[in-house]
């Protein structure tokens, strides 16, 4: 199977964790990711921290992407970012508007000496560097977009802008990613979308996380887990085989490319990537 696979991690919240991330990205490169991308504090908290993860990863010689969003900060605050990732060798950014610091429940409200919308953040990351920007995109609509026509606009606004490519949020049936694929091409947009995949490592939490994020789960993704709350090794076997499947479903209608959220577990991770590749 001639598939990309990135991976996304997030920092420690101690500086004994880096060791630690270090190890895991070391084990991911088993299946040698285009990248793995490293997710930053919301509305720029512990920015440090997210610098510290990228140096991390870096040590392990694999590519990073650094994420960086609008909420929380001035545009002088995101172009001193832009810098740092440039000198800590990172190639890509993953420009989100970011959630406010009460959820994504609450209203969003724009720092008044920073960047409006996530359009504007890459245009600003395109004008001041030749780094590559992957954006956020939504096969079930974000959460605060009133329309699916809305939420398509907005990411047509962030390609004008000068995103390359854009990663979904998690989905766990197909058919919404090959619907949004569709719609998003007959509006023009080219760029690789690239899917969001989130192998479920625990059922309730996942379940919870996906709701809140405007995220179904099918009742026969559900039907496989039942009963499993207190099986930890049956409900990562059933994770890894159900998103096998998925990835293998997607590339056969043409997806090159596929992002792993692994919330730093190498594991679960590398057992989705050998069903996809016995041999490896």
């Amino acid at each position: 199977m001639n598939l990309a696979i990135s991976f996304e991690v997030f920092p420690p919240k101690h500086p004994d964790g880096l060791g630690p991330l270090a190890d895991v990205v070391t084990e991911l490169q088993q299946v040698d990711p285009a990248f793995v991308s490293v997710t930053y504090g919301a509305g720029g908290s512990d920015r440090q921290r997210s610098f510290d993860a990228i140096h991390a990863v870096r040590s392990t010689r694999t590519e990073v992407a650094g994420h960086l969003t609008c909420v929380g900060q001035t545009r002088a605050d995101i172009e001193d970012i832009i810098d740092r990732y440039v000198a800590l060798g990172v190639h890509q950014v993953v420009a989100l508007r970011g959630d406010p610091p009460g959820g994504i429940d609450d209203e969003y409200a724009p720092h008044p000496d920073g960047f409006v919308t996530t359009a504007d953040l890459v245009a600003a990351i395109k004008g001041r560097s030749n780094l590559e920007v992957a954006v956020s995109a939504y096969p079930e609509r974000h959460p605060q977009s009133p329309t699916t026509d809305h939420d398509c606009g907005i990411l047509a606004a962030k390609v004008a802008a000068g995103a390359d490519r854009a990663m979904t949020q998690m989905f766990f049936d197909n058919e919404h990613y090959l619907r949004y694929r569709d719609e998003v091409r007959a509006r023009g947009i080219e760029i690789p979308i690239v899917p969001g995949i989130f192998p479920i490592h625990c059922f309730p939490a996942v379940t919870r996380f996906a709701s809140r994020c405007g995220a179904s789960i099918p009742e026969r993704v559900a039907e496989r887990f039942a009963g499993l709350d207190d099986d930890v090794e049956t409900t990562h076997k059933i994770a890894a085989e159900l998103a096998a499947e998925q990835i293998a479903e997607l590339a056969d209608h043409g997806v090159d490319h596929v992002h792993l959220y692994t919330l730093n577990r190498a594991e679960l991770a590398l057992a989705v990537c050998e069903l996809l590749d016995p041999a490896a």
